[in-house]
């Protein structure tokens, strides 16, 4: 399993992120005080928190959903708050620029209630999309934010253990943990050629950083080739049959979290039925 080496960067820092300057999710995971829960548990509490979240469709319980697992997070787990605004800048952005396509639009004539002359074509939006687009944003935001909960405070062995559990194909077991770990792989190489590359100037222009990508990018595809072949040696040199094995710790569910997540559902339901 992927450990960050140098994760504890100092004692006003809890929790170190990086390996080379990348995030390890595991990290934060092993060092979660919600770490002796039961992954089990936490993989069910995330995935119907999640279901809840699409199905119900609600901005008020979607935003008590967000509440919810960042106080999870960040006060249960003990995630320090600057380290959890990193992890969820990423999805942040990405669900923020792909929800702009519902609040906005283009027309060569203007239109709307609300409309911005560019020149060649006009920027169209009206109050009903603004609202439909921040519904989206904030319901698939709660959506990431019980995913996030369940990777920031369980282990991957430990999700693939309750995958197992769920009889999910081990073909996608194997596959989805040996990408996950070979992601990491691909990024310190990248992080070394990039450190290289900058100490012989090869950023020094915008015409010698495309170079450098360019070399980057093939000098990747050539090594990772070589690492796949290194890797699938090194997993049959420790008896690898077809399938991955993890020791586990059993961890009990305790009566405490199971009244916890009853009240939490049943809280979201009354939410729902309040503000339908």
């Amino acid at each position: 399993m992927k450990i960050v080496k140098d994760g504890i960067r100092g004692s006003n820092n809890m929790f170190g992120h990086t390996h080379d300057e990348h995030f390890s999710i595991d990290c934060f995971a092993y060092k979660s005080k919600m770490n002796h829960w039961n992954p089990t548990y936490k993989v069910f509490l995330a995935l119907v928190t999640i279901i809840m979240c699409l199905v119900l469709n609600n901005l008020f319980v979607s935003l008590f959903v967000i509440m919810a697992m960042t106080y999870l997070i960040v006060v249960k787990s003990g995630l320090n708050m600057r380290e959890y605004i990193s992890v969820m800048s990423i999805p942040f952005t990405f669900l923020l620029l792909a929800t702009l396509a519902v609040g906005f639009d283009f027309s060569r004539h203007p239109a709307g209630e609300i409309n911005m002359d560019l020149g060649y074509f006009y920027l169209i939006t009206s109050k009903r999309s603004l609202l439909e687009m921040f519904r989206l944003f904030i319901r698939s935001y709660a959506a990431v934010s019980a995913l996030q909960m369940m990777t920031l405070t369980t282990s991957s062995s430990e999700i693939i253990s309750v995958l197992k559990k769920m009889h999910v194909p081990v073909i996608v077991i194997e596959m989805m943990n040996m990408i996950y770990r070979y992601i990491f792989i691909l990024l310190e190489l990248n992080n070394k050629m990039k450190k290289s590359a900058h100490a012989r100037l090869g950023y020094c222009d915008f015409r010698t950083a495309c170079y450098s990508f360019g070399s980057i990018a093939g000098n990747i595809l050539v090594v990772s080739l070589k690492k796949a072949e290194t890797y699938y040696n090194a997993m049959e040199a420790r008896c690898y049959d077809g399938e991955y094995s993890f020791l586990q710790e059993n961890k009990k569910t305790e009566g405490v979290h199971i009244a916890g997540a009853s009240v939490f559902v049943a809280f979201l339901l009354i939410i729902w039925f309040a503000t339908k």
